[in-house]
């Protein structure tokens, strides 16, 4: 891919990780944290005009070649977190859609990798929805969490995916914090009364160029602000599924069908 003008104007540039660059252009339409509402995201796409394969329900396809973008948390509380994971893994090896590393995504990857993780917060759900799959799609999935990365950079530069924040000196970069950051946004170092980190504002700081698309923290309404827009409409806790047709920078929700979590 020929590098996007705004990285070629910056003297970051020649310090860019170009895993993070991604040779696809708009139109694309990005959706939020999903949490294993399989049903609800099938709605979605529908409302966004793709069509199920009749064939292959996990995969899709749109009459205007538009391209999916998941900005993390595809599993955990919801009720079919493997359909979930189905779906966009097929549609990314179809090079169809991308998908960035959300925090319960790498919570998942650790806990397959047969690393020590408090199974909470949902995790339990998955690990009970994947022991009825079979051992193979662990594996596959395993595989594909692995190859996620914390952020990816869209149509020349103007537009970035990442999970939880970003900052304009971080957009390309690679490093353990920086990472961190994308899957957790800034915190306080100290946890909630749910035992999670207290988060601290970004979005008012952010300067950069490029609109951010993300998720992570719940909220009742997507809105731009500041360039950036937040896509997690909390679905999985009986909110809205919400998807960013870009550029258009349109704003498309469905209704959870029930509450699945507190």
């Amino acid at each position: 891919m020929t590098p996007a003008t705004y990285f070629k104007n910056s003297p970051m540039f020649s310090q860019t990780d170009t895993k993070y660059i991604v040779n696809h252009h708009a139109p694309f339409d990005i959706i939020g944290d999903i949490h294993g509402c399989f049903d609800e995201l099938i709605t979605l796409l529908k409302k966004l005009d793709y069509t199920i394969d009749a064939k292959n329900r996990f995969l899709c396809t749109h009459p205007d070649n538009r391209t999916l973008i998941f900005v993390g948390d595809l599993t955990d509380r919801g009720p079919k977190s493997p359909d979930v994971l189905r779906l966009v893994m097929e549609n990314v090896s179809k090079g169809r859609a991308f998908c960035v590393n959300g925090n319960h995504d790498d919570k998942l990857r650790r806990y397959l990798k047969g690393n020590s993780v408090t199974i909470s917060h949902g995790l339990e759900d998955t690990i009970e929805q994947l022991a009825l799959q079979p051992a193979s799609f662990s594996k596959e999935v395993y595989t594909f969490l692995e190859s996620l990365q914390s952020h990816l950079i869209f149509d020349d530069g103007k537009l970035v995916a990442t999970h939880a924040a970003m900052k304009e000196k971080y957009i390309g970069q690679d490093s353990k914090g920086i990472r961190s950051f994308c899957l957790y946004g800034p915190t306080t170092g100290k946890l909630d009364k749910d035992g999670l980190p207290t988060r601290l504002p970004w979005v008012s700081s952010y300067t950069g160029k490029a609109l951010i698309a993300y998720g992570h923290e719940t909220i009742k309404k997507s809105c731009v602000e500041n360039n950036t827009v937040n896509l997690d409409t909390g679905c999985v806790f009986g909110g809205e599924l919400t998807a960013l047709r870009y550029p258009e920078m349109t704003l498309i929700s469905v209704p959870a069908q029930k509450q699945y979590a507190k």
